[in-house]
């Protein structure tokens, strides 16, 4: 968690003047510092500011208005092409014509999206730096909105989760995940309210709309008990882990371990083997890895070893039977460390340890581990979208695009629909697809893209396509029919922190 010096430094994300279709700097969670706006991303904000407003002037329109549509997104993204470069399809007339910009986005919005990595907090939480940073603010008198009123950590919770995850995105499937900590208090969700959500949800849809996550956490006492008893009791659709132990609080993690240590990991793996037999979604061991950058291994040597991915390829050959699911695809430059990843691509054509990762089914000979995008897309496409596209095309090449499957960690990073627009409209430069042998990315609704946004998780969780074709009618989608008919529109809003101007 953030320290109070840090909690000092910055500002709640929620609170940001300007809402951009795509945020112009990084936000974190508490999981670790936000990095200043960079040079680029001033440049970005400016130019999408200036489009913004003269289209949304044109018509007829306020400019935050405008960034609620569909014709606002693609400006958003004509502003990244004209400070990055030509990464994303589009076009200056799908911005200036929302009729063109609407047909785009209704052609697209039936697209089967599987988000596999999404978050809320609980109802109890206790993680208040959220609440802390926003009285802040109020004392400081910057929001008068804010002056002597009680704060909450509402957005962080379902309702708005559900809001902007099934709303205001087109995603159609979800799965809840969390994170434990030594501190049963700072657990996002114990394992019993992700189920229960589960549950809640799928009967009110009548349909199965979630999917959810029960934490695991070697070495605890017990743990293996606390594993079986919630496969028996609560059915998880898979089980997460974190290999540092305890990601919430990094000082207080005292069971740290590898997925191939044989005597603490394999008996739990045996165990899945004999569990996937009757529900095949069990052999699917997700495991978060990254999100570990210099500034962090400084304060935390100790986890080093535990972040990478060094203990993926003996654990997957040895279980062939299981899919080892490396969340975040084991990308460890967060926290402003972006560049770092780019300038280490140019020179060495590596990524730290995205580049490992897809180099395991070469080495160890195995078909069964798989890269989840998370903040891999979500920070990269924001900071640096030359190494996302850099890292697309090397999981894609070492991984296989039948081996990477969509996450967005919202709601950290607000409503997701502007991922779905970065990897429906991402491409990979010409000269890096010639120069590295990446293959094209191709078309928002092509098969690369399909099967990474949906087709490869209904394969992992065994979604068929009956269980698809129910979605179409269910309270869920008149929702999101009626919602878009008569709703406030996208908001826009990111949460968590961003350092201040």
């Amino acid at each position: 968690m953030l320290t109070t010096d840090e909690m000092e430094k910055l500002i709640p994300a929620e609170n940001a003047k300007f809402r951009s279709p795509i945020p112009t700097q990084s936000v974190s969670s508490d999981e670790f510092y936000p990095a200043a706006q960079t040079p680029r991303q001033r440049e970005f904000e400016a130019r999408i500011k200036q489009i913004g407003s003269a289209l949304a002037k044109k018509q007829g329109v306020s400019r935050r208005k405008f960034f609620q549509g569909a014709a606002g997104m693609a400006a958003a993204y004509l502003a990244m092409n004209e400070t990055y470069g030509p990464l994303y399809m589009v076009s200056s007339a799908e911005a200036q014509t929302p009729e063109m910009a609407n047909a785009r986005a209704n052609a697209l919005k039936g697209q089967f999206i599987m988000d596999m990595h999404t978050h809320f907090l609980r109802d109890d939480t206790r993680l208040e730096g959220f609440v802390r940073s926003r009285e802040a603010v109020g004392r400081a008198g910057w929001n008068p909105t804010l002056v002597n009123k009680p704060q909450t950590l509402d957005d962080l919770k379902f309702a708005n989760y559900f809001k902007e995850i099934y709303l205001d995105s087109d995603t159609k499937v979800a799965l809840i995940s969390g994170s434990g900590s030594e501190e049963p208090r700072d657990w996002f969700l114990t394992n019993e309210m992700k189920a229960q959500t589960r549950s809640n949800v799928n009967q009110q849809a009548g349909s199965q709309r979630m999917f959810s996550h029960a934490i695991f956490m070697p070495g605890m006492p017990g743990w293996l008990d606390k594993a079986e008893q919630d496969h028996e009791t609560l059915r998880p659709d898979s089980f997460k882990g974190y290999t540092i132990g305890d990601n919430t609080n990094k000082h207080l993690s005292r069971h740290p371990w590898h997925l191939d240590d044989e005597k603490l990991l394999y008996p739990f793996y045996e165990k899945l083997v004999k569990w996937s037999k009757t529900k095949p979604s069990l052999a699917n061991v997700c495991v978060h890895k990254g999100l570990f950058p210099p500034s962090t291994t400084k304060q935390f040597p100790n986890l080093l070893q535990y972040a990478d991915v060094r203990d993926v390829g003996k654990a997957a050959k040895d279980f062939p039977d299981l899919n080892f699911i490396i969340y975040h695809s084991g990308f460890r430059f967060t926290g402003g460390a972006q560049m770092t990843g780019w300038e280490q691509f140019e020179q060495t054509g590596r990524i730290d340890w995205v580049t490992d990762l897809a180099e395991i089914p070469q080495k160890y000979g195995v078909k069964n581990v798989y890269g989840d995008l998370g903040q891999i897309f979500a920070q990269s496409t924001l900071a640096e979208p030359r190494l996302c596209a850099a890292m697309m095309g090397q999981l894609i090449k070492g991984l296989g695009a039948d081996h990477i499957v969509w996450g967005s960690d919202a709601v950290w990073t607000g409503a997701p629909q502007w991922q779905i627009e970065g990897l429906r409209r991402l491409e990979i430069p010409q000269q890096m697809q010639e120069k590295y042998g990446f293959a094209p990315l191709g078309a928002p609704d092509g098969a690369v893209k399909n099967a990474i946004f949906g087709g490869n998780s209904a394969r992992l969780y065994a979604f068929t396509p009956q269980q698809r074709a129910a979605l179409d009618g269910d309270p869920v989608a008149l929702a999101r029919a009626e919602y878009d008919l008569h709703g406030e529109g996208r908001t826009n809003l990111r949460y968590g922190y961003m350092q201040r101007a």
